[in-house]
């Protein structure tokens, strides 16, 4: 699979508590320049990433993040104010104490309220696949598909794993169809980023495939030829570097 056919894919993420402006513009630069989905960063970002991008490239951003414990009501707001400040997409954390104790419909609900709020905008439900059991995952998928979110999401990338090609292949087969697959977490290499594409994710949550095609890109460049000074210039017709043509300098 061509790079750029990956990154197309590629929600290009930074959620480092300590990010600075700066390091969000260089990565609204960094999406734009390889045509990534979208760039993932902090609720507090929002607002100043989409007036410096514009139309150029979509912003989503987190909520519930990223533990999920806050209350559905929180979440709704946040979701609200994230979008008022220019969110295009939004990745919302699902309360884990909820899927813990089998709260099936509590868990259906937090994501409709999310969703009422959400309409015409992207939403993705984080289910922090490391910590679920395979029938918790699958419960997830039952619940994902009928709350109308558009993707169920594999990882915070805060918790104790990322994605796995297991649990890819799993979401894809319990999910119902209109439902997308995004592995988040743990994508190092183009290897994973094909893999997981290859078992059925959508879009991929991570920083380092860009970071890979920017050292692609480096590589490909040609360097530039070296000067060389003491290099004798090329004599005009007729005559050799010490003289007129007949009489080559000893």
């Amino acid at each position: 699979m061509k790079i750029e056919e990956i990154l197309k894919r590629c929600d290009h993420t930074l959620l480092r508590q300590d990010a600075t402006s700066a390091e969000i513009v260089k990565l609204c630069d960094e999406g734009i320049r390889f045509g990534c989905a979208s760039v993932c960063i902090p609720p507090c970002h929002v607002r100043g990433a989409k007036q410096y991008v514009g139309s150029r490239l979509p912003i989503c951003t987190v909520i519930g993040f990223p533990n999920g414990y806050n209350t559905p009501n929180v979440k709704a707001f946040e979701a609200q104010d994230a979008l008022r400040n220019g969110a295009d997409e939004i990745d919302m954390v699902v309360n884990l104490s909820m899927v813990r104790d089998a709260c099936w419909d509590d868990a259906y609900n937090e994501i409709r309220q999310v969703r009422t709020f959400t309409e015409g905008h992207i939403l993705k439900v984080i289910i922090e696949t490391c910590l679920l059991t395979e029938e918790e995952k699958r419960m997830m998928c039952s619940v994902v598909s009928a709350s109308g979110a558009d993707f169920i999401k594999t990882s915070t990338g805060f918790s104790t794993g990322g994605a796995t090609r297991e649990d890819v292949r799993l979401l894809r087969e319990c999910c119902e169809a209109h439902v997308k697959v995004k592995a988040s977490g743990g994508i190092k290499t183009l290897q994973d980023a094909e893999d997981f594409i290859a078992l059925g994710a959508d879009r991929l949550g991570t920083s380092r495939i860009v970071k890979l095609a920017a050292e692609l890109e480096e590589k490909e460049v040609p360097a530039a030829p070296e000067e060389n000074p003491t290099q004798t210039p090329a004599a005009p017709e007729g005559k050799t570097p010490d003289g007129p043509a007949g009489e080559s300098g000893r």
